[in-house]
């Protein structure tokens, strides 16, 4: 088919790739996960008239355990993405990364729960199969950029590239790219950070993609029933060992647990610990002793954090900086204390006390809509 008639003439999709060569001369490499959003991607750049190729790499597939497939890069997606590819007449190739995916990912994900960490899989993921080993892929390929299908948006700002937030902030995804590096973002497109999802499937049937109603994957690959202990426990037996439930001002016992890694900080459901006065939540964790702490809910209540192995997308701005240290929280005002940038450590100070702050998970740093960086947080204060 001729994809380069698939939209509306009236939709500049070259200028969504930002390409520095006409496109007929131009070659696209599209990350394709088998997901609507990717596809739609794959089927934007082969509308530009540039030779498009697909690439997909098989991460995990949890079929064999759960008798589902994943919700990303494993079994199905792989044959819908396959699908799209031959719609679209374009080139697609599917290669092996379940081992490097196993030992980068999916290991450190038990390991952090272990620890009574709360961890991010999917910024670990970007940081290593997903863009470190597709951008090369790509580059050996002889592609002009790597574009994938998240809501982030790369603008050209006036030191270079910069990583923004979505339009359609429900779908915005920059907390999952703080750690795109300069040299990343470069080459990586992200053209749907401008497109509220409704457009998106709008075209994925403007262009018959069979994929286009297909439900937004809502867990993580490697876990598609949600059940993240269970995945933990398989890899690491010994983090079901029971243990104290212990309040963290008094040092009382009030109750028993089947293993940390059944919690995360700022939990309150599920303890088991009834007839309190007052509700409580789990404010800490100490894997060496098997104990689970609580407290009331002022004790979540963080002034400050540290944050290692940060990462810095252009150079720091002048005007206030806001931080979010989860997925779905809003951005709160912030400053910081030591350098950001290059793997350093650092400290983020909160203008007012932030609840909920887990080691494990990410600071992600922003200037307005800008992604400014960010980084691991490490402990609480």
């Amino acid at each position: 088919m001729d994809a380069t008639t698939l939209f509306d003439p009236a939709l500049d999709t070259a200028g969504l790739f930002d390409l520095t060569r006409p496109a007929k001369d131009s070659r696209i490499v599209v990350a394709m996960s088998g997901g609507v959003d990717s596809s739609v991607v794959a089927a934007l750049a082969a509308s530009t008239g540039a030779e498009v190729i697909g690439i997909t790499l098989q991460l995990y597939d949890y079929g064999a355990a759960t008798g589902r497939k994943g919700a990303c890069c494993a079994g199905d997606d792989i044959s819908d993405a396959r699908a799209v590819s031959d719609r679209l007449g374009i080139a697609h190739y599917v290669f092996d990364h379940e081992s490097a995916f196993r030992e980068d990912v999916v290991e450190q994900f038990a390991d952090d729960y272990l620890a009574g960490r709360t961890p991010v899989p999917c910024i670990r993921c970007n940081m290593g199969p997903k863009f470190t080993d597709l951008l090369r892929m790509a580059k050996e390929l002889g592609a002009d950029c790597l574009a994938t299908g998240h809501y982030v948006r790369r603008i050209t700002g006036p030191a270079g590239p910069e990583l923004h937030r979505a339009i359609d902030p429900a779908r915005d995804q920059s907390y999952f790219l703080y750690a795109t590096t300069e040299e990343q973002l470069d080459y990586i497109r992200y053209p749907l950070g401008g497109l509220p999802k409704t457009v998106v499937r709008e075209l994925a049937e403007q262009a018959g993609l069979r994929n286009a109603a297909k439900p937004d994957s809502q867990d993580i690959c490697f876990v598609p029933d949600g059940d993240y202990a269970k995945i933990v426990r398989s890899l690491r037996p010994e983090g079901g060992k029971p243990g104290a439930i212990v309040h963290a001002q008094t040092g009382e016992e009030l109750g028993r647990h089947k293993g940390v890694i059944h919690y995360t900080v700022g939990q309150r459901r599920g303890l088991e610990i009834g007839g309190l006065p007052e509700p409580l939540y789990v404010v800490g964790l100490d894997a060496e002793k098997a104990e689970v702490h609580v407290g009331p809910k002022i004790m979540l209540a963080v002034h400050a954090a540290q944050i290692i192995e940060t990462n810095r997308i252009g150079p720091l701005p002048d005007t206030p900086l806001t931080a979010k240290v989860r997925s779905l929280s809003k951005p709160v005002p912030i400053t910081l204390e030591g350098p950001l940038g290059g793997g350093a450590a650092t400290t983020i100070r909160f203008e007012q006390p932030e609840f909920g702050v887990a080691p494990g998970q990410a600071a992600v740093i922003y200037a307005g809509e800008r992604v400014v960086g960010g980084g691991w947080i490490d402990g609480t204060g």
